[in-house]
């Protein structure tokens, strides 16, 4: 499919990696996306590329094969996230949109360079942060902008999970492992959206293992109208996946903020001094409203609304640098 080109059919998509978020997630929710069709799958190991082939009734085939197919328009990368820059950069280059995991990469300077080539090339590139697409979070912002909350003035969320089995790669920092850029680049990403792109890190914490990998942290962060945000995350906790806004008003919170089941029904929780009101909304599924937002922009052909996706993608990596740069180390 030629760049900048609108088509009248779904989009055929290679899949990069047979990661456990393609397996459990991200391929079984295409059955929902008419958009899309997956057309081939790649992985390190043969036989997994094999087997994932198998159960999605497509061909299998190697990196460099997938990239090279002229039934491929655009590739969805579920690799180590050392790996992440390497093959999306290889990817746009063989013309093909992508859809890459989070987080897109392990550098500032590597998400600028893939900014700057997938404008170039005139190419769709979106990071996949499913939680962005759920209908709640704009909802949150709709009554944030229209002063349901009053003034904001504090932003916090927490996102931890229980420790992992010890051999997964988010222990190994050599693949890009690590809690800020598996579980904490969600905060990130959602106070980046909730409080806008010129938000700075003044502080962190990050404790890290003895292998030399970050297992949870803690960052606080002031935006350009003086709100202040505290980011909570890491792999040793029980599960957590929340926010809360804290207005002069009344005080707002979500719970399953960044992992809701696709049959779970938000409840968005507004706090005053003396009443509590729940906004109860349809449950949706993040997954596949991710997947159809990609395939219907790259279907139509890359836009100036790009840019804004991509901008945020570069904002979050600056954040996620600039919490590495200020935290203070722990060891144990």
């Amino acid at each position: 499919m030629p760049a900048g080109a609108a088509v009248n059919r779904p989009l055929r998509l290679g899949a990069l990696g047979c990661s456990s978020i393609a397996a459990r997630r991200t391929l079984p929710a295409l059955a929902g996306v008419a958009e899309l069709e997956l057309t081939e799958v790649a992985a390190r190991l043969p036989q997994k590329a094999v087997d994932f082939a198998r159960r999605f009734g497509v061909i299998a085939s190697t990196y460099d094969e997938l990239l090279d197919s002229p039934d491929v328009d655009a590739v969805y990368i579920s690799l180590p996230t050392a790996l992440h820059h390497e093959w999306t950069r290889k990817a746009l280059l063989a013309g093909k949109h992508v859809l890459c995991e989070k987080p897109l990469t392990l550098t500032l300077d590597q998400a600028e360079d893939l900014a700057e080539l997938a404008a170039k090339q005139d190419l769709v590139l979106r990071e996949n942060f499913t939680f962005m697409h759920h209908p709640q979070h704009a909802k949150v912002r709709e009554l944030l902008d229209g002063g349901r909350l009053g003034e904001l003035r504090t932003f916090t969320a927490s996102f931890g999970i229980p420790p992992l089995p010890a051999r997964d790669i988010r222990y190994q920092p050599s693949l890009g492992g690590g809690a800020l850029l598996d579980v904490g680049v969600y905060p990130l990403r959602a106070a980046l959206f909730l409080l806008g792109p010129e938000l700075r890190v003044t502080g962190a914490t990050l404790k890290f293992d003895e292998t030399g990998v970050d297992v949870a942290g803690h960052a606080l962060l002031t935006s350009a109208s003086g709100v202040t945000a505290s980011l909570d995350f890491g792999f040793q906790h029980s599960y957590r996946s929340r926010y809360e806004l804290w207005g002069s008003a009344a005080a707002l919170s979500l719970d399953r903020a960044f992992t809701p089941p696709p049959g779970r029904q938000p409840v968005l929780r507004i706090e005053e001094q003396d009443h509590v009101e729940e906004l109860w909304l349809p449950p949706a599924h993040q997954f596949e409203l991710s997947l159809r937002s990609f395939a219907v922009a790259a279907l139509a052909g890359r836009d100036d609304s790009e840019a804004a996706w991509l901008s945020s993608s570069v904002a979050t990596a600056r954040l996620a640098r600039e919490v590495f740069t200020h935290a203070a180390a722990v060891i144990g």
